[in-house]
């Protein structure tokens, strides 16, 4: 009660509606800069603009200083004279006591701080060091999850009934059929601007028939496989990590370890299967979207009918094109998978390693699916062009 009675009085001695001014004076010891009013964060909020024009107004050299009519002046407004005074006190300043002890106080903090140790320098040989570092413990963690991967189709070869057939059906929907019309869009605007970029040129030729060549082939063997994948990548891929990684955020992955669940068996083989399944159809979706899409720039284009491009297709384009097209589409969907699921295993609890993680799935998948396409071009070099 004492101490409420104290604290009454305190507020009733001061004057509320004072404002904080600032007024420089001259003495016979010479200018003085007089502070009157209340110096808090709130009075000093009210009055910035004011405070600031009559700061700016002070001129320049030695000046004294006299804060005893100041009625109070709280860490706010102390901390805004020391910043002017520039972290110590003038030669000629006058303080009640409880003032000067928080000035001392400031100038305590000041001495004591930490000031931030400079971020060290890394060289371009150390930067291709961890780059060769980084790399290889990608590639021991994609290996030993491929070693996983075989043992645990083994282990569902072996007991067909504990395979997790459900979760693999439910990944061929999300990754499959739910991107069927994404995939159907992108493949049918493709199809129309090669075709119709295709023709542009064949007319100065005279050779309108071998769009059905061109389209044909470069659809079946190259564009439909590398365009699904990558679509499948930014879609299905970004969505694997993500689930991986906010299952490790929430600690689902710690539990399953726990409860002696395997992550291989009931996380990343559905993932792997669905996706060695799914990109294949999606492959052989979007060569017919696309086609159709080339097709009917043809006929507007070059006045090729849509019988004639389809009738001629089969003897323009080998066979084994399509073959080379499908069996890029069960590799490049295993390669998602995998790197998907590698990621989303690595990302640690907290919100910016999940994004991080996302990120560098969606950009990894599409450079080795990109990569693997190199490799299936050389492999196949000689194959499907008889």
């Amino acid at each position: 009660m004492a101490a409420a009675a104290d604290d009454a009085k305190e507020t009733a001695r001061l004057n509320l509606d004072a404002v904080p001014t600032l007024e420089l004076t001259t003495t016979a010891q010479g200018r003085v800069v007089m502070l009157r009013g209340l110096w808090t964060a709130l009075a000093l909020a009210r009055r910035k603009k004011t405070l600031l024009g009559l700061v700016r107004a002070l001129p320049r050299g030695d000046l004294a200083w006299d804060l005893t009519q100041v009625e109070k002046l709280d860490h706010v407004g102390a901390q805004a004279l020391w910043r002017y005074w520039r972290g110590q006190l003038p030669r000629q300043v006058a303080l009640t006591a409880a003032q000067r002890t928080l000035f001392a106080r400031l100038a305590t903090f000041d001495t004591t701080r930490e000031t931030p140790e400079p971020a060290p320098r890394i060289s371009f040989v150390s930067r291709v060091g961890f780059a060769i570092f980084s790399l290889c413990d990608h590639l021991r963690d994609g290996i030993g999850m491929l070693g996983q991967f075989i043992f645990d189709l083994l282990r569902m070869a072996r007991h067909p009934v504990r395979a997790p057939w459900r979760e693999i059906s439910a990944n061929i929907y999300s990754a499959g059929t739910q991107a069927l019309g994404i995939t159907a869009l992108t493949a049918f605007l493709i199809g129309i601007v090669l075709s119709y970029l295709s023709s542009q040129q064949l007319k100065l030729y005279g050779a309108s028939t071998f769009i059905v060549n061109i389209l044909g082939l470069s659809i079946i063997r190259e564009l439909g496989p590398v365009l699904s994948a990558i679509l499948v990548a930014g879609r299905s891929g970004s969505a694997i990590t993500a689930q991986l990684g906010v299952m490790r955020v929430t600690e689902e992955l710690d539990a399953m370890r726990v409860m002696d669940i395997p992550h291989g068996l009931r996380l990343i083989a559905p993932k792997v299967i669905a996706l060695a399944v799914a990109m294949p159809l999606l492959v052989m979706w979007t060569n017919i979207v696309s086609l159709a899409g080339g097709a009917l720039a043809a006929k507007v284009e070059l006045g090729i009918g849509l019988k004639y491009f389809f009738s001629t297709l089969p003897g323009a384009v080998n066979i084994a094109n399509l073959w080379i097209g499908l069996g890029k589409g069960v590799v490049f969907g295993m390669l998602i998978a995998f790197v998907a699921c590698h990621f989303g295993l690595r990302v640690a609890p907290n919100t910016k390693s999940l994004g991080e993680g996302t990120t560098q799935s969606v950009v990894t998948s599409i450079t080795v699916v990109i990569l693997a396409d190199a490799v299936f071009a050389i492999l196949f070099s000689r194959v499907g062009f008889g």
